[in-house]
Order: C-alpha cells, then structure tokens, then sequence
C-alpha cells in the first residue's frame, strides 16, 4: 500500500537527530513491548509481514507523531483484535485501568475499531518457484505497482532501471504471507540502483542503492535493437528518405465519354 510509512524519497520532515548515547531502550515498557512482540511471533499468532503491515495502516498523523516501540504497540493490538484474541472494551478497560505504556493515556486512535476486524482467508500455498528468472548481472526494471495491500517494493524504485547483485534464495512473498494468502516462495534478490536513476541528475554520479527485492516485482529490462538505438541517437543511416512519389502514367486507350 502506498502509506505514510514509505518515507523513502521523501523530504520536508527536518533533519535526523542523532542522540548522543542512546540507550537501546528509553523506557521500561520499550524493553517488554519487544519481549512480547517477540513471543507473539513465537507462538505464531502472526508473522512479520502481518505486523507490519498492521503499522502500515495506523493513521498518518499518529504514524508521524508516535515513537517506534509505539508503532509497535499499535501492530500488536491491532493484529490481536483481529485475530479475535482480545476485544477493543478489554483494550480500553486495560488502559483505564492502568493508563498507557509510560502512565499516560494513550493515543485516541492506538486501538482499532471492532469493525475493522478481519480474519486471513486460507490459501493453498503455492509449489515454490525455484527456478531463478535471474542471474546476477541481469539488467532489470522495477515494476509499476500499486497494490492496496503490504509490498517490500518502495515507490522510490518503482519503474527504474537496476542490475541483479546477488541472489538470496527462495523466501517467503511478504505480499501474500501479511494477507494470509500463503508463502507463495520465489527468489529474492539484491539489486543496485545508481542514485541518479532514482534521484535525478542532481544526486552524486558515484552513489548507488541496494534495495532487496523479489521476482514479482522485476522484470527484464527490454533492449533495443541495434537499428533502433542507432535511430534513436540521430544516426544519419536511419534517417527515414523522404517518399518518392512516382510520375503519372499517361492514359492509354478511348477518351472517357461526357454527357
């Protein structure tokens, strides 16, 4: 889906604050919201591409406003209403009770709506697809997709131009596992994009981007025959002849007859 999360590109937010020795956790609730997200997992009640794309739909303003281990929060409750585990009153008795993960109360839209509780469908999986389409060295294109559900394709790449780096092997398609449309596993890759096909002639000649990414995002990047690049650059053997137009022949045989 095409959310606020997909930062990538992105400009206008200020610059990135680095905190002189940070601590891997700024709060005690920090520490027991990645023990429990983690035991979560565990127990399989959902797998990574369902929780992000739980963070993937929290409401753009709060998405920009909360702090990461409270992304992580809001994924967890909502994937835990959905799944039918918990119901939002016990989310907010639990809260009013208790006040939020710092004492405070939390966010008006940290808990999701009953209605938006929906269950995976079951899928078949399907035969994983070992052949590699690519090779590294392949030149590529990124597809053009829009998809209303999760992607690891960031809008930054989509329809630019890359060369396969390395082959990861056959993993799991966040696009079906975050919808419970199964693994649907297939060949992942490393691919690099010089900086200015995604930034334009601006950015560094020199800089590039690896971004991981999976068969059915990519596809072979077309090209052009010989005659028609040569074409294309004004080759003087390409340019079209102007048309000749042939003499008239001269009319033989009875004159046409008038009324």
């Amino acid at each position: 889906m095409n959310g606020i999360h997909d930062l990538g590109g992105m400009d206008g937010f200020g610059a990135v604050i680095h905190e002189a020795g940070e601590p891997v956790f700024h709060a005690p609730w920090e520490r027991r919201m990645f023990a429990l997200t983690i035991a979560l997992f565990g127990r399989r009640v959902f797998n990574v591409d369902e929780f992000r794309h739980a963070i993937e739909r929290m409401p753009p303003a709060d998405y920009l406003r909360t702090t990461y281990y409270e992304h992580w929060l809001h994924g967890c409750e909502r994937l835990l209403i959905e799944k039918g585990l918990v119901t939002p009153g016990e989310l907010s008795a639990a809260y009013a009770a208790n006040g939020g993960p710092d004492g405070t109360a939390p966010p008006a839209q940290a808990t999701p709506p009953a209605t938006a509780a929906r269950r995976p469908r079951a899928a078949q999986d399907k035969k994983p697809r070992t052949r590699a389409r690519f090779r590294v060295g392949d030149r590529i294109v990124a597809r053009i997709l829009n998809p209303p559900g999760h992607t690891r394709l960031p809008r930054y790449a989509r329809g630019r131009r890359g060369v396969v780096r390395r082959d990861h092997g056959v993993l799991v398609f966040p696009d079906t596992s975050a919808h419970g449309g199964g693994a649907h596993r297939q060949h992942c890759y490393t691919v690099e994009f010089a900086g200015r096909e995604l930034w334009g002639r601006d950015y560094p000649a020199d800089e590039r981007v690896m971004i991981d990414l999976w068969e059915d995002y990519l596809e072979a990047e077309k090209v052009p025959s010989r005659r028609i690049a040569m074409k294309a650059a004004g080759h003087p053997r390409t340019v079209a002849k102007p048309a000749r137009i042939a003499p008239a022949k001269a009319q033989t045989g009875s004159r046409m007859r008038t009324r």
